[in-house]
């Protein structure tokens, strides 16, 4: 059975059916245009409007799902939930809350499909807390321009109700990396994004990125990648990464 290397190779057509392809020549083929936006692209409005009613009325379930960061993931475990006859009231980043306690072997079922596409059922406590960490970083980073009002240990402290350094040591020990690599990582891979767009200036992607000067930007984006900014943007071969791969 085949297995995909990202959700990136999976098309889903408006009946709900599943389809493969080849690796895309690029890996952000598909810009998220809308940063802000919780709403799921290539879904009716009116289905998911209808999945907030049922989350307001309906009792649920809450499975955890790993590498699960990008609208495309969102549909491609929406796709799979439809194959499988299993009604869900909430479908986010990392999380789908569904209305029937899985038995074991339907649980098992889906988890060799998600595996497929790259995905993973989680259920150890500790990773769904790492992989909670990894969501809201993706979120800010990715899907949102809002400026924290606070630093981001406290912001991601008050949203996991735990403290920092704990979910700092507890991320380094199941990742092998530090959230604030993590955290410069994703930012490095947005501002390929831009710069490959050639839509903005140095000075507009570090704003967006909240660093506080180029300079500082250019030396973080020359750390990770090798390359200066402005060689990244004249080179022939740009290197993106997936989100999921990051």
């Amino acid at each position: 059975m085949k297995t995909l290397n990202s959700c990136n190779d999976l098309i889903i057509d408006k009946l709900g059916h599943l389809y493969f392809e080849g690796p895309r020549c690029h890996p952000f083929c598909e810009k998220e245009s809308s940063r802000s936006s919780t709403r799921i692209e290539g879904i009716p409005d009116s289905y998911q409007e209808q999945l907030c009613q049922n989350a307001k009325r309906t009792k649920s379930w809450r499975l955890n799902i790993k590498n699960m960061v990008s609208v495309r993931c969102k549909m491609v475990v929406n796709a799979v939930l439809e194959s499988m006859d299993i009604s869900a009231t909430l479908v986010e980043l990392g999380t789908v809350d569904i209305t029937e306690n899985l038995s074991k072997a339907k649980r098992q079922q889906l988890k060799t499909t998600l595996k497929l596409f790259g995905l993973e059922l989680i259920e150890d406590k500790k990773e769904v807390l790492v992989e909670e960490i990894v969501n809201i970083i993706v979120q800010m980073i990715h899907h949102s321009d809002e400026q924290l009002k606070t630093n981001f240990s406290d912001y991601l402290s008050k949203q996991l109700n735990h403290d920092y350094t704990y979910l700092s040591n507890l991320f380094s020990e199941i990742k092998g990396s530090t959230i604030e690599h993590f955290i410069i990582s994703h930012e490095i891979e947005v501002a390929k994004e831009f710069l490959s767009y050639h839509e903005l200036t140095l000075s507009e992607i570090a704003w967006k990125l909240h660093y506080c000067s180029v300079a500082h930007l250019s030396h973080q984006f020359k750390l990770v990648t090798g390359l200066t900014p402005t060689e990244y943007k004249n080179a022939e071969m740009q290197k993106r990464i997936p989100i999921e791969n990051v």
